[in-house]
């Protein structure tokens, strides 16, 4: 019972913790945050358009620096129409593939207008498509830039302003588009845009030296965003900027850039980029160069500003000479396969690190297989949820099933137990030596009833980093009022499930059917274990199940319903086993 007794208590400070860091650290950081952005706004901030320099380049020639026009502040109605009439404009170059749709600035050769036709920003089948990278011009533009920094000071190399000659208007699977510019001063730049059937693009430059001197180049690449977008908040989901550099993973927090400043890492190969919890845009460069890779934060036009972006080594033209760069730009949703597949094409290393599987990766992952090919034969994430659970009984059972006899066993002692507090209750020690000796003799061992609880957990969290991070599971239905297992049951009990039409201010908890199921089965299945002698252990037992309920009642409801018939299963496990022992 004292094994009992510390699992329960390691368990609920467990949770304890978790939840006051969230409320103790994660909420004062947004607000903190909050006012951090309420005083940018007021202090009218730098609106400086000059860009930072390439780290190590001896001429220190700017990387990036496009000017931010009319992107102030805007309403939302606004910011679509202004999108829309960027988006309109005929010299723009239109973006056309099976699962994404857009358009290139002619100025600058961005790539500043991604829509992701396969996703909807809510489950309402009139919401928006998810509008990925966003044009300058509107509220919080988010683009990709490529180009050439030159060693010498003097060489004129295509920038932010430049303007363009294009072949084509639509750039296609199948169908690239390039883009020519003549310095004048002997220099011919091209740069070629292809894209496949999903999210990747593939970016060449070329540079052809008529002149009668050599010129030597750095190819770059860079991604900048406005604004510090709204974030899940939960420590256990990076979002932000991060890559991978000599296949180590490198996470660095928005915060973290504001208040500790840039952050430089040389590497071979590797990747760099942005990432929501679904969505990003990496830079792949070629994957046998040194590069540069930095972090950066500043401040543009009275809000934040973050970038993102690689140099790659020096390039040398000798006169009459030509030279090229590659580089691959993906901008989409972070899909496993997707992110597998491009990994093992291109040869990105651990590419799939950008979705956040977490400390238990080496479960997460093939849990987030099994999962998808469960649902290629069922149909239903929610129903292959169900199939995996009773898979993991399976494989857990033989100790599952020694537990719950050694369960059952206690269960069957507990009158035994009790004459011993009874006759030894004042001498701890006597008392502690004859439960031994009752447990050696019925052959029971009290901490075998810990063991699924403890192999539980680490399923339990590698089974919610899928649910929470995995886009698959995202706008994925089950049955009935369940139409989304990443979200929470939207029901709750304060309105009666929907029945009385009112919706409870935010500061109730919303606890819904799923939950609340989950709660009962939890209780029923301590009421099958040996029941604790000790009141105040008695009574802890009796709060988890409430507890419990109000905890994963804003956990997304696939975990939830995991865990209500994962109790079932093992309710129906125990009180067969005991119906074996003829245990009451």
């Amino acid at each position: 019972m004292n094994e009992q007794k510390n699992l329960i208590f390691a368990v609920v400070l467990s949770v304890a913790i978790l939840v006051g860091f969230q409320f103790f650290y994660e909420v004062p950081k947004v607000e903190q945050e909050q006012a951090r952005q309420a005083e940018l706004t007021a202090s009218g901030a730098s609106d400086s358009s000059a860009a930072p320099s390439a780290s190590n380049v001896p001429s220190g020639a700017p990387v990036g620096g496009a000017t931010l026009p009319g992107s102030g502040k805007m309403s939302a109605a606004d910011a679509v129409k202004a999108r829309r009439a960027i988006a309109a404009d005929p010299k723009r170059i239109k973006i056309e593939a099976p699962g994404m749709r857009g358009t290139i600035s002619t100025v600058g050769a961005r790539i500043d207008d991604t829509i992701l036709t396969h996703y909807r920003e809510s489950l309402d089948k009139n919401s928006d498509d998810i509008h990925l990278l966003k044009p300058v011009g509107v509220p919080k533009s988010y683009y990709a830039e490529f180009g050439w920094v030159p060693e010498a000071e003097g060489t004129l190399v295509p920038n932010a302003k430049t303007v363009w000659a294009t072949d084509s208007d639509t750039l296609s699977p199948g169908q690239p588009v390039t883009l020519i510019w003549d310095n004048g001063a002997g220099l011919v730049f091209e740069r070629t845009y292809a894209i496949d059937n999903q999210f990747m693009f593939s970016v060449t430059q070329k540079v052809r030296n008529s002149g009668n001197a050599p010129v030597t180049l750095f190819p770059y690449g860079l991604l900048s965003r406005g604004g510090t977008p709204q974030t899940a908040g939960f420590y256990i989901l990076h979002e932000g900027p991060l890559g991978v550099f000599d296949e180590t993973l490198k996470e660095v927090d928005y915060d973290d850039l504001q208040e500790d400043g840039d952050v430089e890492v040389a590497a071979t190969g590797g990747w760099i980029g942005i990432t929501d919890k679904y969505w990003l845009a990496a830079l792949v460069p070629a994957q046998d160069e040194a590069v540069k890779y930095r972090f950066m934060h500043m401040i543009r036009q009275q809000d934040d500003r973050y970038q993102t972006d690689y140099l790659g080594s020096a390039r040398a033209i000798p006169a009459g000479g030509v030279v090229e760069s590659e580089v691959h730009l993906f901008a989409g949703a972070k899909e496993v396969k997707l992110l597998d597949k491009y990994e093992a094409e291109y040869g990105i290393a651990n590419f799939d690190l950008a979705v956040d599987f977490g400390w238990f990766y080496f479960l997460t992952k093939p849990f987030f297989y099994a999962l998808s090919w469960l649902h290629g034969v069922v149909g239903n994430f929610g129903i292959a949820i169900l199939i995996f659970t009773v898979a993991v009984k399976a494989v857990f059972f033989p100790l599952a099933n020694k537990s719950y006899k050694s369960m059952a066993k206690m269960r069957e002692l507990t009158p035994k137990m009790q004459a011993l507090r009874e006759q030894y209750g004042d001498d701890k020690q006597r008392l502690n030596q004859e439960m031994m000796g009752l447990y050696k003799k019925e052959k029971v061992n009290p901490a075998s009833g810990c063991l699924p609880i403890l192999v539980q957990i680490p399923v339990f969290f590698a089974l919610y980093k899928v649910l929470f991070v995995s886009i698959e599971m995202r706008h994925a239905p089950f049955y009935g009022w369940i139409h989304d297992l990443s979200a929470p049951d939207p029901t709750t009990l304060f309105n009666f499930f929907g029945l009385i039409p009112w919706t409870p201010p935010e500061f109730i908890p919303m606890i819904g059917v799923w939950p609340i199921l989950m709660g009962l089965t939890m209780f029923l299945q301590q009421r099958l274990n040996p029941q604790p002698a000790d009141p105040i252990q008695a009574k802890v037992f009796m709060f988890l199940p409430i507890f419990f309920t109000f905890l994963l009642a804003n956990f997304p409801a696939g975990l939830v319903i995991y865990w209500a018939w994962n109790n079932l299963l093992s309710i129906a496990q125990q009180r067969l086993i005991m119906w074996r022992m003829g245990v009451k």
